[in-house]
């Protein structure tokens, strides 16, 4: 079941006006929340992300972060997903209706469509590690906004895998900033770096996760930009997102990362990270 504009319809009856804004401009928002166990992982950070988004298009949303709360919590119950399962949750709004100008109507309300579908955890996926090829980043400049804007991340996902690489790392003259849908880290002599969360990168709710708990356990961080040349002689790579959790990168650009194989950091933050999974969905 899926809720669109304040109706609850069945998976291929929504419909979408010819003149929605989200549709001709991707003039919207979203948002992916993680589900384990038949709860929501971090649901405060993705629903504070979310009204930053609107804020920054300067979309006014009708709804309280408890109201959507309540939304989200139906969406999980209608769709038949129980402690038992792993799922996302997805919530799209876009500015709504209107007749087909550029500039911002005056008075327009938000339209929001959300589903919740079970998925299951990459975990096999995660002590392979996945390859990876050095793209250009070609989005625009407010990368920290997660808009419906997501052409670029298509194209460059897609330059990746032509290359016969898994996904892309990104960066803007030599400067590494992420990957197509997901943050990224290097390691070197124990220590993470990572852009710092500006414009230029989403600010990732398991990016966030994952520089507390490293910190918390004593891994140094530092959310520094680097370069190309530095990520090259990195003694591991990772990326993080709601859906990859934390997946190590072992090659870019056909070259194996350190030992070309899933580094010790790696594999102490996967822990950390399932700890507190575990920890999270049982309160």
């Amino acid at each position: 079941m899926l809720y669109v504009g304040g109706k609850w319809v069945a998976e291929g009856e929504a419909a979408v006006h010819p003149e929605d804004r989200g549709y001709n401009f991707g003039d919207g928002i979203y948002e992916v929340v993680r589900i384990y166990k038949g709860k929501m992982f971090q649901w405060d950070a993705h629903i504070a992300r979310l009204f930053r988004s609107a804020r920054e298009i300067r979309m006014n949303l009708p709804w309280s972060a408890a109201e959507l709360g309540t939304l989200a919590r139906q969406l999980i119950d209608k769709n038949g997903i129980t402690e038992d399962d792993d799922a996302t949750l997805y919530l799209q709004i876009s500015r709504g209706a209107a007749p087909r100008v550029h500039d911002i109507p005056d008075s327009i309300e938000p339209v929001i469509m959300g589903f919740a579908r079970k998925k299951e955890r990459p975990l096999a996926e995660m002590k392979k590690g996945q390859t990876a090829q050095l793209i250009e980043d070609i989005r625009w400049l407010r990368c920290d906004i997660k808009t419906l804007n997501l052409l670029g991340a298509v194209l460059v996902k897609q330059y990746a895998k032509d290359a016969g690489a898994q996904d892309c790392i990104l960066h803007r003259n030599g400067i590494v900033t992420e990957c197509s849908s997901s943050n990224v880290f290097a390691v070197k002599n124990g220590a993470l770096y990572t852009h710092p969360a500006d414009h230029l990168i989403l600010h990732g709710i398991t990016r966030q996760v994952v520089i507390d708990l490293a910190r918390e356990n004593g891994i140094p961080v530092y959310e520094e930009a680097f370069t190309t040349d530095f990520l090259k002689q990195a003694d591991e790579l990772f990326l993080t997102s709601t859906t990859a959790e934390i997946m190590p990168i072992i090659a870019v650009d056909g070259q194996p990362v350190g030992e070309g194989s899933i580094g010790p950091v790696a594999l102490k933050l996967q822990d950390l990270f399932e700890q507190h999974i575990n920890a999270s969905v049982l309160v």
